[in-house]
């Protein structure tokens, strides 16, 4: 017999759900809690290998051990660091809970890491181990490898990768196979280690993704992502068991705690994509509960629909456009804390249940519990839109030293623009210059030094400052405007937070980037690059032939389209917002050009070092 999805959980299980506690769980102790009291619930499911089985509770937590005795047979002890670079595959959270169990201390990186990035945070952490995905991982490693003394052994997890005549490289699976061995010939001594980890004892460190120097090592405690995975759920109010897709990479703090630690705290049920191009299929395919996407998905996912939209019959068009705006006007006003009159609340319901449930299921999203967004603001126009069909993004904020989300909206309670309220337990307050600054248990332990120690990174009243520019309104929800290290200084002394004007430029579906200039400058001026997969669609669509972002970025029509998005977007802005010039590039940015960070977010000092010139002409020098 199937076990039950988790959508679908087994009633009496589900009946004995009790929250974690962060004063005396850890995440091992509740793997365990889970393979005994959840055993046949689903737990982890690839979507990347056709017919995977997927792995129960109980199936799961015998992996994790089989790893964890694997891994302590290359060395690996309590205290440690082990660095893992792969996309989201069940191998990755298997290994990352087997390190979490030995003590250890797993570490992601972005598998966008040059080779000489890879050897800083590898010297920086003094790893003895790294468990690598395949050879493209391989290939930024090697490179380094004899350069880092810490360094004794890399598992890769795809056996075609190994390389021969190394006897420092181990197939995944033979250390799998050396684990399973030794655990069933003594399992004590796996649930020993797991009794041995306390709840202030360090789970994981995240580097951070350096847009402004040399990343840093954000060490977290077993405390810190219990009490975040509890306190989402007292907010959201959601049920144990929920489905969601791990498709961002596993050293982004949101997925982290979406995809490895909220579901070992409420047993819930993990899908895999190494893809994250995928993730559209994806979302068809599980119609998850539970949906996090960066600004960036979320802006991808509006375009998209835009885009087909306008290629429909004009009858269905003109139907669906009409449905969005209905179910906008509904949003607005329960976001401004206003009633929702009862003819339009009825005429909401008809219509959503006529015309956009049928998109709703087409797209995946259906079922969702929770959808959220973070990393970055959202532009209110992609919230309302998304909310013209039915889906309510909650806004959260957060950052990796906060083990995630700070504040967050909720379907209860929401501002439009805003990233809600804190969560229980946690306090924010405004700096004297507008920093926001945060206090409580989720808040970090520190930052790893070279030493190996954690030096914490909190006032003598226990205070961390975020390094956010924001307000806080008389009802206690935080508005983010930028980052402190962001903020444009114009020529005249004005200060403008960049982030509000590209915003505005993005919601326009063929500019994929935007990033403003102005600091120490008469008025703001613009870089902007096409979207590099709605570009080719809107240019067709036309009767463009050219595809080429480099192409399209000189044609008439385009340039014509982008003019007008530049002065919508103006029409929004004060004057001094305004941006007065700009430049269409002819390529796109991406973490791997390295104008991005591997979290999507603006490199603005390699910005302005590589685009000097083309800056320079649009201040006339």
């Amino acid at each position: 017999m199937a076990a039950p999805s988790a959508d679908q959980p087994d009633t009496a299980a589900a009946a004995q759900f009790v929250d974690p506690d962060p004063d005396t769980d850890t995440i091992p102790g509740l793997l365990q809690r889970n393979a005994v009291e959840f055993g046949d619930l689903p737990a982890l499911t690839s979507l990347d290998v056709d017919g995977a089985p997927t792995l129960t509770w109980s199936d799961l937590r015998d992996e994790v051990a089989a790893v964890a005795r694997g891994l302590a047979s290359l060395g690996l002890r309590s205290g440690q660091r082990m660095l893992i670079m792969a996309p989201s595959r069940p191998e990755h959270i298997v290994v990352d809970l087997a390190a979490t169990c030995l003590g250890a201390i797993p570490c992601t990186t972005y598998s966008t890491l040059s080779s000489e990035q890879i050897a800083y945070v590898a010297e920086h952490s003094a790893a003895p181990l790294a468990v690598l995905a395949g050879s493209d991982e391989l290939a930024r490693w090697q490179p380094v490898l004899d350069s880092l003394p810490a360094l004794d052994r890399v598992v890769v997890m795809d056996d075609d990768a190994v390389p021969s005549g190394d006897d420092r490289f181990l197939a995944f699976d033979e250390l799998h196979a050396q684990g399973a061995a030794t655990h069933a010939a003594d399992p004590d001594t796996f649930d020993r280690a797991v009794a041995d980890v306390r709840p202030d004892d360090s789970l994981s460190m995240i580097y951070t993704s350096g847009t402004t120097g040399m990343p840093k090592g954000v060490v977290l405690s077993h405390r810190n992502a219990i009490h975040e995975a509890v306190a989402l759920r007292e907010l959201h109010g959601h049920p144990p068991h929920l489905t969601n897709i791990a498709y961002l990479p596993l050293a982004h703090i949101a997925e982290r705690v979406l995809s490895i630690y909220l579901p070992t705290a409420n047993a819930g049920h993990v899908h895999t994509l190494a893809d994250p191009g995928n993730v559209v299929t994806a979302l068809g395919q599980v119609h998850p509960q539970q949906f996090f996407g960066v600004p960036r998905v979320w802006e991808k996912m509006v375009a998209g629909l835009k885009n087909m939209l306008a290629g429909l019959p004009e009858e269905k068009q003109t139907a669906l456009t009409q449905a969005n705006e209905l179910l906008q006007q509904g949003y607005k006003l329960r976001s401004a804390g206003e009633p929702v009159p009862a003819d339009l609340a009825e005429r909401i319901a008809e219509t959503d249940e006529t015309v956009l449930a049928p998109v709703r299921q087409m797209l995946g999203l259906d079922r969702l519990f929770l959808a959220s967004s973070g990393a970055a603001a959202l532009p209110v126009e992609v919230l309302y839109f998304i909310a013209g069909l039915g889906v309510e993004i909650q806004e959260v904020w957060g950052l990796s030293e906060t083990t995630g989300a700070i504040t967050a909206n909720t379907a209860e309670a929401f501002r439009a623009g805003t990233v809600g309220k804190p969560l229980n337990g946690v306090e924010v307050r405004l700096a004297d210059d507008g920093e926001l600054l945060v206090r409580g248990p989720i808040v970090f332990r520190g930052y790893l030094q070279a030493d190996g120690t954690i030096a914490g990174a909190t006032d003598e009243d226990g205070w961390f400052a975020t390094g956010d520019i924001g307000t806080i309104d008389d009802d206690g929800y935080v508005t983010i405007t930028d980052r402190k290290k962001e903020l444009i200084i114009t020529a005249g002394g004005k200060n403008i937070a960049p982030s509000r004007i590209e915003g505005l430029l993005k919601e326009h579906p063929l500019i994929g980037q935007a990033v403003a200039i102005g600091d120490d400058r008469p008025y703001i001026s613009a870089l902007i690059v096409l979207d590099d997969e709605i570009a080719p669609a809107w240019a067709a669509a036309r009767g463009i032939e050219a595809t080429d972002p480099a192409t399209l970025a000189g044609d008439p029509r385009v340039t014509d389209e982008i003019e007008q998005a530049v002065r919508t977007a103006n029409e929004r802005l004060a004057r001094v917002e305004q941006v007065k010039h700009y430049r269409v590039l002819s390529r796109s940015w991406t973490p791997e050009s390295g104008e991005l960070t591997p979290t999507l977010k603006l490199k603005r000092r390699v910005i302005n070092e590589r685009y000097h010139d083309d800056i320079e002409a649009l201040y006339g020098t």
